[in-house]
């Protein structure tokens, strides 16, 4: 039986054809790995995409620094504007986007599969939103900072996806009725959000309006290392379970009879898709469309049957490193919200999204 493994799959030795085509098969150890040549391609195309758009963010973006100070600051020297400017705000805006592009791709990849649906987006089914909920409740009402507002958008997140499941498990049909209900679900957080704003303090209330919004401005190591912190303990369960979470997908008597209890797996990877989102939503905001899109355009670039994690987390990355970059220079040299661009872009994405819907369904 074949094991998909983050858009490359891997089996145990068994009775089994031979490699497809577009696949190489390597050996070793008893083991198999069996490796999809246009989605490893994909990949590394992505990855470099990636490296290459960071660079440009770093030398181009703001103040020009001569690529020789950059490499004395690199070094530990450098004069001490310099190394504020790379140290203190280039590069922890940087690490902040690509860890929290890859976190909202995660998410949106294993919701997209659990529901079997592309808007079943964390950011559309209103998990996004119950983490904002959340997190603006902690900095409003209790002038939390960034560790207490993660664990208010962790809670809210959690929260949040508890009751849209629940409330779609009424009279069965979950997996049907997990969209619809969302979006009722994420349309009451915001005019909750939007009451919290009007009943704060005007300091407060510009901070969580902006905060809203989705930002990358004024963040510093702190963000990004609480973000990165939850990436290395909640990254590799999700990784583990990509078996299952693709199992899944074929329904759930399918994999049941494949061996997956089909209720605990899901309630498992909810809360670790939920809980990477969520903190990700502390650090950042409620970036829109990230989760939605990413998953979707790496399955288009990959052409697969399933949503593969890693390159859909990748993509992720390069989405919000993009967005930012055009965010800095756009009204240069003022800095617009980096979820303005997002938006922008997503809602045009999500029209286009709709009527491929739309289309097929009337096909």
């Amino acid at each position: 039986m074949t094991e998909p493994i983050i858009g490359s799959t891997a089996t145990r030795t068994a009775d089994r054809p031979g490699p497809a085509r577009g696949r190489v098969l390597l050996r070793g150890g008893g083991v198999a790995l069996r490796l999809d040549l246009r989605t490893t391609g994909v990949t590394t195309a992505l990855l470099l995409a990636v490296v290459v758009a960071s660079a440009v963010t770093v030398v181009y973006v703001g103040t020009r620094i001569p690529f020789a100070d950059m490499m004395d600051v690199f070094a530990g020297g450098g004069r001490r504007a310099d190394r504020f400017v790379l140290l203190d705000l280039r590069l922890p805006r940087l690490c902040l986007g690509l860890l929290a592009g890859a976190a909202l791709a995660a998410s949106g990849a294993v919701f997209q599969s659990l529901s079997r649906n592309p808007l079943g987006s964390p950011d559309i089914v209103g998990f996004t939103t119950g983490s904002a909920s959340g997190a603006v409740l902690a900095i409003i009402a209790f002038g939390a900072g960034p560790g207490g507002a993660a664990f208010a958008a962790v809670v809210g997140g959690v929260g949040t996806a508890l009751i849209v499941y629940g409330l779609a498990a009424l009279g069965g049909g979950a997996i049907r009725r997990v969209v619809l209900v969302g979006i009722g679900v994420s349309a009451m957080l915001v005019a909750l959000n939007s009451y919290l704003i009007s009943r704060a303090r005007l300091d407060a209330a510009q901070s969580a309006a902006v905060w809203l919004v989705g930002t990358l401005n004024g963040r510093n190591w702190s963000y990004v290392q609480l973000l990165g912190v939850a990436l290395i303990v909640l990254t590799p369960p999700l990784l583990l379970m990509s078996r299952r979470l693709h199992l899944l997908e074929m329904g759930d008597d399918t994999a049941h009879s494949l061996g997956v209890k089909a209720g605990p797996t899901r309630l498992v990877l909810v809360l670790l898709a939920v809980a990477i989102c969520a903190v990700a939503t502390a650090a950042t905001g409620p970036v829109a469309f990230v989760a939605l899109a990413a998953p979707q355009i790496t399955k288009r670039l990959a052409r697969s049957a399933t949503l593969p994690l890693v390159p859909s987390m990748i993509t992720g990355a390069l989405l919000m490193v993009l967005s930012d970059l055009v965010a800095q220079r756009l009204l240069a040299p003022a800095q617009l919200p980096v979820g303005v661009v997002t938006g922008a872009v997503g809602g045009a994405y999500l029209a286009w999204l709709l009527s491929v819907q739309w289309r097929k369904g009337t096909s």
